[in-house]
């Protein structure tokens, strides 16, 4: 570690609004004082501000209220200042068109609140998944002291005796419903089995990941991302991170000490290990891309290849968040990831400590749950990155939750140009399509939905669900909901709605999946290829106005992580000037 503490005390940003007797000074720590604060409030210790994304309508983050309040008692024990703001709560499962489209309006909005206001540090308070990767992404930009504290997930799903998850149990419901092996009845009442707590999901799905995530690049106390969000300990570990967060102010540890390439490689890894969400691979890139530090896909093949998905949870095992808190949860991996050479031990934490000293005398205390790993999942977990002359930039596939036999697979196209022609054909008994079909659906990506939402897992159509088939090879250049699971090719790049050659795929073409060789191909030449592209004509119109069209005019490729290509690297925290 090179990091060394700055000295202290020395004057703390918020002392320009705060510190002396100016009007100005006065203008600010006045109208402030209105909420009952002493004057020796103002006298230059840490304001930190507690970034909370609660909000009634993100169910999963709506016990965080509760939770501030133990990140308070944890700043004022300190000697800290808490303040509590709140930020941008993108939901995804509220929002339309779909939280990823409000992913970057929510970073861009909390870096210039965090950026704008007199806070010399930030606890993030997040949950619900792209609630993390924002609120990382304006930290990055800004780079004041932050540290992360997440709701934790629900408790576990129990419905007629079997473990169930949120998220994928009702992907695997739902086609059971179109197969005619449930009911609707019996499907509203497992309705009320998936969420019987708060929390995120309790699968390894993009909340949890990112939870993971958060924890694998230091940016959390170490133990943060399984802790379940009923759990005494979880306000416990809300506590104890508002302690340390006026401690990393003191010492002016910030995200660029901690979130370094060799941070990122770490995740990388450990994204491999949990079998978590391929939605990772933009939220990683863009925090990446805040950071000025270059993460490319490739950067995720070559880490993620060889690593073995150990954890034993859903979509790709059996278990749940639950069991993985007792088991020891995410530690226990970093500590294996370290024991294989898979680690760079000398990366910083926000515990000042490095990662190699925080998980080093984890234990495991369920080997069925975090598997050794010659009884892991997958030998070869982590994200496949697939390209060809089908995805010239890439395309992703999360190997741990597809199925074997699919993973060489040759096999007709059925596209489908959109959604909404998808959900208009799918389930006609006409639709020309059987289980060695591959499914294509097009103008799905950041550009084309807008926002690129979680349609990737095309539920399969009826007349092969009753066959007893639960996989087939799916290839869009849409996302998929981290709870789901199957042999699907997501993030195509480029993507349909800019031009790229999966725009020109048509029902009958051959195309070729290749996942040990990440070779994607369509059986044409490039002579044909070409042709139809001078022939393509844009299906996707401009939104007229309004955040949509500013999306749609900067927003880049799922290739780069999705950012707003104005919001590329660190801004830092200078402020223009007082205008009192």
């Amino acid at each position: 570690m090179s990091f060394k503490p700055a000295e202290w005390p020395r004057k703390l940003r918020s002392q320009h609004w705060y510190g002396g007797n100016s009007r100005d000074t006065i203008y600010h720590r006045g109208w402030l004082k209105n909420q009952g604060y002493p004057h020796d409030l103002f006298d230059g210790r840490p304001v930190i501000g507690i970034l909370n994304t609660w909000s009634d309508l993100t169910p999963c983050n709506g016990h965080l209220r509760e939770l501030a309040e133990k990140v308070k008692a944890g700043i004022w024990e300190a000697g800290g200042f808490p303040v509590e703001v709140p930020v941008f709560s993108a939901s995804e499962n509220t929002f339309r068109p779909t939280a990823m489209m409000y992913r970057n309006l929510a970073a861009m909005a909390v870096e210039e609140a965090m950026r704008g206001q007199p806070i010399d540090g930030a606890v993030l308070m997040v949950g619900c998944d792209k609630t993390t990767p924002s609120l990382l992404m304006a930290a990055a930009s800004v780079d004041i002291p932050s540290i992360v504290v997440t709701g934790g997930p629900m408790l576990n799903g129990w419905f007629r005796g079997e473990r169930i998850g949120s998220g994928t149990h009702l992907w695997k419901f739902s086609e059971a419903v179109k197969a005619g092996e449930m009911t609707q009845d019996e499907f509203l009442e497992a309705e009320q089995a998936m969420s019987r707590s708060s929390g995120t999901c309790n699968t390894m799905g993009t909340a949890s990941t990112m939870a993971s995530m958060a924890e694998a690049l230091g940016m959390a106390l170490s133990g943060n991302a399984a802790i379940p969000a009923v759990d005494s300990r979880r306000r416990v570990m809300a506590q104890m991170t508002g302690r340390r967060i006026v401690q990393m102010v003191k010492d002016d540890l910030k995200p660029s000490d901690i979130m370094t390439k060799e941070a990122f490689e770490n995740a990388i890894r450990c994204n491999g290990a949990i079998g978590g969400s391929t939605n990772a691979v933009v939220h990683l890139l863009a925090m990446a891309g805040r950071t000025g530090i270059e993460l490319t896909l490739d950067d995720w093949d070559r880490c993620g290849r060889d690593v073995a998905t150990i954890v034993n949870l859903m979509p790709s095992g059996k278990y749940l968040m639950e069991e993985f808190f007792y088991a020891g949860g995410l530690p226990v991996v970093l500590k294996h990831l370290g024991e294989a050479g898979l680690l760079h031990k000398d990366a910083l934490t926000v515990s000042g400590e490095s990662i190699w000293d925080e998980v080093k005398d984890a234990k495991n205390w369920n080997e069925d749950v975090i598997l050794p790993v010659e009884k892991a999942l997958t030998q070869q977990g982590g994200i496949a990155v697939l390209k060809g002359n089908l995805a010239p930039l890439g395309a992703v596939l999360k190997p741990s939750a597809a199925s074997p036999h699919l993973m060489q697979h040759r096999g007709r196209a059925v596209v489908f140009e959109d959604i909404d022609d998808y959900k208009a054909r799918i389930n006609d008994d006409a639709l020309d399509i059987d289980e060695t079909c591959i499914m294509v659906m097009k103008n799905c990506g950041p550009k084309g939905y807008p926002g690129m939402a979680e349609v990737g897992n095309m539920g399969l159509p009826p007349k092969v669900l009753k066959k007893g088939i639960t996989d087939m090879v799916r290839i869009s250049d849409a996302r998929m909901s981290g709870t789901a699971y199957g042999t699907v090719v997501l993030h195509t790049s480029p993507e349909a709605a800019r031009g790229g050659p999966l725009a020109i795929v048509r029902t009958g073409d051959f195309i070729e999946l290749d996942v040990p060789n990440r070779r994607l191909h369509l059986d044409l030449s490039d002579e044909e290829i070409a042709a139809r592209l001078a022939d393509w004509k844009n299906p996707v119109e401009p939104p007229a106005s309004g955040y949509a069209r500013m999306f749609h005019e900067h927003v880049e490729g799922a290739d780069t992580g999705a950012d707003f290509d104005f919001l590329k690297g660190c801004r830092g925290s200078e402020v223009g000037r007082d205008s009192h």
